[in-house]
């Protein structure tokens, strides 16, 4: 949650500073992630959170004095779980298991993602129920607000027991250990753990009793990764609206299937929003009107169903949305540490605290979720692409459009192959993969269920910039086909403004030319907001 009470720079407008954002355990949301991750906003833990911390830590000592056997502080872990260690090892235990978690393989996380992996871990220590020091949660702060971000491998969790080995390695560098990219005034140089932190002024922790499973047993790269895709993915569809919106216009389409009435017989949420945001697109259009009258009875479904499939997507994402902020404000590692007569059983522990061991690292309210976004998203791809091809079709198209958008088909070929790539993208989202349909029993069969959440989330995000590409590519053909439009009718106030962003980076297409870079522009307009912000700057309102 964005702290309206902080002590930020006053100052206000696009060039300020974010304001702090509070983990507090309760009110993170997944525009805050996008803001620590992406506009490094600084993080701020508030008092309240830290007196639960400190408290969970008391009882995490009652239960050391006591001897007693408690998983996660003084067993072996997984199948070795009937394994006693001794007092003397205990901060052994802590880091070996750290050190032999570590063990992922493939790509290196990005920087956002690193960023929104440890404000996630931080936000659900700071619920009190981790049993970590305060010097732990003091240590995630800094390397957050001072820019050292540990290099962490992207593979090897299975979400369940959470996302062990990404948040192993992150927990490297926290002992000192590990490599850690570092942002200093000569730029971003690569370190060592113990190397970044004394760059920036932190000293590395010993690890203490339950804390080494504290830091490496949730679920935060899955959620953190989940809370950027909720954000990707509503940016998208309200882009999806507004250029269906505007191939409505250009193909000569009504807005007639957008009405209210037909909304309020069948009224799901996200029908309505995106039917709403049609009509607003499209107010004051002389295109739309100039054709009223007109012999055609209906548009095709592609046109004519645009608030029944994009608003479906907006339910999943919502689905989603709601999960992720759960999530985001859950205790997820294992075991936990309650106050005695808070719980309904006594596992283990003293008489003060109660040690239980349970399954909340487990990924699958997350990875379901996450795969129907997966499917949701491919659904507005593919409605759009479907759009693409009823402008640039010669079989399919209206009269007024020539073939492919260009003049002189046959000696040019305009905007036939942004189709293609449309259609690949389309395509590479069906095929990919629903993670959290498969199982690998690991540790012995001791794990034997896992949810595969974190590569769900990675599948999610890569379908979600995929399909922001295609909405992309079918603005590009509409503001194409806008311009073989008759020249004294006038767009509608939210089409015309999506127009003109468009031109003002893609000129028109005369003659045929590479046209990645036009890809590319139209997809920034829609990835960066810009797109959104300049109609809604014209609508003097926000959209759905």
């Amino acid at each position: 949650m964005t702290d309206s009470n902080s002590d930020a720079d006053p100052d206000s407008g696009p060039n300020a500073d974010p304001e702090p954002v509070r983990a507090d355990g309760e009110s993170l949301v997944p525009e805050d992630v996008a803001l620590v991750a992406r506009e490094d906003a600084r993080v701020v833990v508030p008092e309240s959170a830290r007196e639960e911390v400190r408290t969970a830590r008391e009882r995490v000592e009652e239960v050391v004095e006591s001897g007693d056997p408690v998983y996660g502080v003084n067993t072996g872990f997984g199948e070795l779980v009937d394994q006693r260690i001794p007092r003397e090892d205990v901060e052994q235990l802590q880091l070996n298991l750290v050190r032999s978690h570590a063990a992922g393989a493939g790509r290196e996380l990005d920087r956002e993602e690193v960023r929104a992996l440890l404000l996630g871990r931080l936000n659900a220590l700071v619920k009190g129920y981790s049993g970590v020091r305060e010097s732990v949660v003091d240590l995630l702060v800094g390397m957050l607000n001072e820019g050292v971000h540990p290099v962490v491998k992207s593979r090897g969790s299975l979400g369940a027991s959470g996302d062990l080995a990404p948040l192993a390695h992150l927990a490297l560098v926290l002992v000192g250990e590990g490599e850690a990219e570092v942002e200093t005034a000569e730029g971003t140089e690569r370190m060592a753990g113990a190397e970044a932190l004394s760059a920036v002024g932190l000293e590395p922790l010993t690890l203490r009793a339950k804390e080494g499973i504290a830091l490496i047993n949730g679920t935060q790269l899955s959620v953190g990764l989940a809370a950027l895709a909720v954000v990707d993915a509503e940016r998208a569809v309200r882009a999806g609206d507004v250029a269906g919106a505007l191939t409505t216009e250009v193909t000569m389409g009504t807005t007639a299937s957008c009405d209210q009435s037909i909304a309020a017989v069948r009224p799901h949420e996200g029908h309505a929003e995106s039917a709403r945001n049609v009509k607003r697109l499209t107010a004051e259009s002389e295109i739309v009107e100039s054709h009223r009258n007109c012999d055609r009875v209906q548009d095709a479904y592609s046109i004519r169903c645009l608030p029944q499939v994009h608003g479906a997507v907006r339910d999943a994402i919502a689905h989603l949305r709601e999960a992720v902020e759960v999530e985001l404000n859950s205790a997820t590692d294992n075991p936990l540490i309650f106050d005695a007569a808070d719980a309904d059983e006594r596992a283990s522990g003293t008489e003060n605290a109660a040690v239980l061991s349970g399954g909340n690292f487990h990924g699958d309210p997350l990875a379901l979720p996450l795969d129907y976004l997966t499917n949701a998203i491919t659904e507005l791809a593919a409605i759009c692409e479907r759009r693409v091809d009823r402008m640039l079709n010669p079989n399919v198209q209206e009269p007024h459009l020539p073939p492919f958008l260009t003049e002189g088909s046959g000696l040019r070929s305009g905007y036939m192959i942004a189709q293609y790539t449309a259609a690949a993208l389309v395509n590479e989202n069906r095929a990919t993969g629903r993670p959290s349909m498969d199982n690998t029993p690991v540790s012995g069969n001791q794990e034997d269920h896992v949810s595969m959440s974190a590569q769900s989330a990675f599948d999610a995000r890569s379908a979600v910039e995929n399909a922001s590409t295609v909405v992309g590519i079918e603005l590009l053909c509409g503001a194409q086909a806008a311009d073989f439009i008759d020249e004294d009718l006038a767009h509608g106030v939210g089409t015309g403004a999506a127009y003109q962003a468009v031109r003002d980076v893609v000129p028109p297409l005369v003659e045929d030319r590479p046209i990645h870079d036009d890809i590319e522009s139209a997809d920034a307009l829609v990835w960066s907001g810009l797109l959104e912000e300049r109609v809604e700057d014209a609508l003097d309102e926000s959209l759905a």
